[in-house]
Order: C-alpha cells, then structure tokens, then sequence
C-alpha cells in the first residue's frame, strides 16, 4: 500500500490503470481533455503491478482500475470521476491540484 501512496502522491494527477480497461483509457482521455498530463501506471505491464493492484483494492477501488489521485489524495474511481464532472467540480479540482491553469 505504502508504494501506492507513494506513487500516487509523485505527480499532480496520476492514474493507476490496465492497458486493456477501456474505461481507464475514457477517464485518461476526459482529463486530458481540460490540459491536464497525468502520470499512467499500467498495472498489467508493471513489474509490481499485481501488489499494487491488491494495494488499491485494500484502499477500497472496487473494480481497482482506473483509480485516481489528483492532488496527492485518492479521488477514487471511473464513477468518482464522472461524477465531479457532471458536476462540473473534476475541472476546480483539477485547478486546485495546479494539474491546469486557467
């Protein structure tokens, strides 16, 4: 758990993800969107990717892909995400997280 914290809190946003999750790559593709350049983990390509994967789910990302930390805390995932956007909070957090500048 510790490496995913860790790895989680190494970039403004970051995304765990599998090479395969089409969802993962939807929820790349929306924040990039607002000019964001998240840091990717694929977890089926990483050479501790299964660790992490059970790291994830300990944190309680139930499916464990795509999970999220934007501004160093885990948002969570792909239904968090679209949410804040519907909301149209994912962009201030984004900002907040000076993932984007405006």
């Amino acid at each position: 758990m510790d490496m995913v914290m860790k790895l989680g809190s190494s970039s403004v946003v970051v995304i765990f993800t599998k090479s395969s999750c089409c969802i993962s790559h939807s929820i790349e593709t929306l924040i990039r969107s607002f000019g964001a350049n998240p840091t990717i983990y694929e977890l089926d390509t990483h050479p501790n990717g299964k660790q992490m994967e059970k790291a994830l789910m300990e944190l309680g990302c139930q499916p464990s892909v795509p999970a999220i930390f934007i501004g160093k805390e885990l948002v969570g995932g792909a239904n968090e995400i679209m949410s804040l956007n519907v909301r149209g909070k994912l962009k201030q957090l984004l900002i907040r997280a000076n993932a984007i500048w405006v």
